[in-house]
């Protein structure tokens, strides 16, 4: 007897020969009809066949949880995970401090360049409004729940608070409190 997952593969395998002259939209809608239509088999014939119903369930939850090991700044593998955290936390600290750790070192010098030697980051009103009037209103709001035409019809006044947020923020390496 096959699997939920290989009936699920059988069934996206037979859409996909059936569906090569559709591109898309309506290839993904398809797939999805057919994912939908399993779920909804294993939901109805779940007092029959309670193992594939959680053997469907357990493929779901199956997720990655380990991050390999990591270099850190003394050249060293970090392979416990209280150590992976801080070599992490210490490599995305340096990119909002202004800082370079090791790792940014080296990739820059491969490069022949030194982001020590150069000015700080400044961001002017004028490419604050450049990026303002060129967003795409057609996106989803992001995480501030402002959508883009406003935020583009508001460019002008906009422009000017949000360089010197971005300026602020830069120099200390912090985002500024309200």
């Amino acid at each position: 007897m096959a699997t939920v997952s290989q009936r699920l593969c059988a069934n996206i395998r037979c859409l996909f020969t059936q569906t090569k002259s559709i591109t898309g939209r309506a290839a993904r809608d398809q797939v999805r009809k057919a994912k939908a239509l399993i779920e909804l088999n294993l939901a109805r014939d779940i007092k029959g066949n309670k193992k594939s119903f959680y053997r469907y369930v357990s493929d779901k939850r199956k997720t990655r949880e380990n991050v390999g090991p990591l270099w850190n700044d003394t050249g060293d593998l970090a392979t416990q995970d209280m150590e992976k955290a801080e070599v992490l936390k210490d490599f995305f600290a340096s990119v909002f401090t202004g800082k370079c750790s090791s790792h940014t070192t080296q990739v820059t010098e491969g490069k022949g360049r030194d982001w020590e030697s150069e000015e700080p980051l400044a961001v002017g009103e004028d490419q604050v409004r450049d990026r303002l009037n060129n967003l795409k209103v057609h996106k989803p709001m992001g995480p501030d729940e402002m959508h883009q035409q406003v935020l583009r019809e508001l460019a002008d006044e906009v422009a000017r608070p949000l360089s010197t947020i971005f300026e602020k923020s830069w120099q200390p390496g912090e985002v500024p409190t309200d």
